[in-house]
């Protein structure tokens, strides 16, 4: 699929957070998050803010015809996030000592637009943006009934480490991780 690449640090993301937004409220109008409040626009529109301001933000997007088609943003995972704490020791020594130096990216959130799906996008954007990161190893949480993302992250290497929930609104989502090849 050809699509054009950006990079974007917090400074200018937020100056496409509408665009951002958008894609998101396309690719959440689908059951089961369209009435969960937890997906709701608001709400993550108020993650995305406050993702800004995470050490190490970036969002990566493809662009086709003028306009945002799928992108993929996070930061460096910080140590005492609590989706990370509550896995304790399900995590492995060496990957917790690696955060605690800054060496694991948080993958937050990847989204193609529906009309675009499966047709290696959301790979495309994922690659671009663990390629341009210094951190060794990607860690990311997925909606353990999400099939066709849990799916590809299986397929793409992926470790899954255990279960959490982000807030006790949210579903059951696998923390995994990936190391760099």
């Amino acid at each position: 699929m050809d699509a054009e690449y950006q990079r974007h640090d917090a400074a200018s993301a937020k100056g496409i957070a509408d665009e951002l937004v958008d894609v998101y409220a396309k690719v959440y109008d689908v059951p089961p998050y369209v009435d969960d409040p937890f997906f709701s626009v608001d709400s993550f529109r108020a993650r995305l803010e406050a993702a800004f301001d995470t050490e190490g933000f970036e969002t990566v997007t493809a662009w086709q015809d003028g306009r945002i088609v799928g992108y993929v943003h996070g930061a460096t995972l910080p140590v005492d996030k609590p989706w990370w704490t509550s896995l304790g020791g399900l995590r492995p020594a060496w990957l917790r000592e690696l955060a605690e130096a800054g060496g694991v990216f948080w993958l937050r959130e990847l989204m193609v637009l529906p009309e675009l799906q499966n047709h290696g996008l959301g790979r495309q954007i994922h690659d671009k943006v663990i390629a341009g990161r210094t951190e060794t190893v990607t860690a990311l949480t997925c909606i353990v009934d999400n099939q066709p993302a849990h799916d590809a992250y299986l397929r793409w290497e992926y470790t899954i480490m255990g279960q959490i929930k982000h807030a006790p609104e949210s579903p059951v989502y696998d923390a995994m991780y990936l190391p760099s090849h």
